[in-house]
């Protein structure tokens, strides 16, 4: 599985308008199934990457974004 971490980047006047965007499109391609505990993660399968992948790509002016491959995930108490 892959899990991305992904933060916006913009002066404090686009914010917003940055963060209505981003989400709009990710809630309209399907990806908000993915979140996992919080708005800033993404859990996805492998197979998605190169889909994944390509969303990020088109906000890469404005979010910054890791990628991290695991096999499995763990909540600390």
């Amino acid at each position: 599985m892959l899990v991305y971490i992904y933060d916006i980047k913009s002066s404090v006047r686009d914010y917003n308008r940055i963060k209505r965007n981003f989400y709009y499109h990710l809630n309209k391609n399907g990806y908000n199934k993915y979140f996992w505990k919080t708005k800033s993660v993404l859990v996805v399968p492998e197979e998605m990457e190169q889909v994944i992948d390509g969303f990020f790509h088109s906000f890469s002016s404005s979010i910054i974004v890791y990628k991290i491959l695991t096999d499995s995930i763990e909540e600390l108490e």
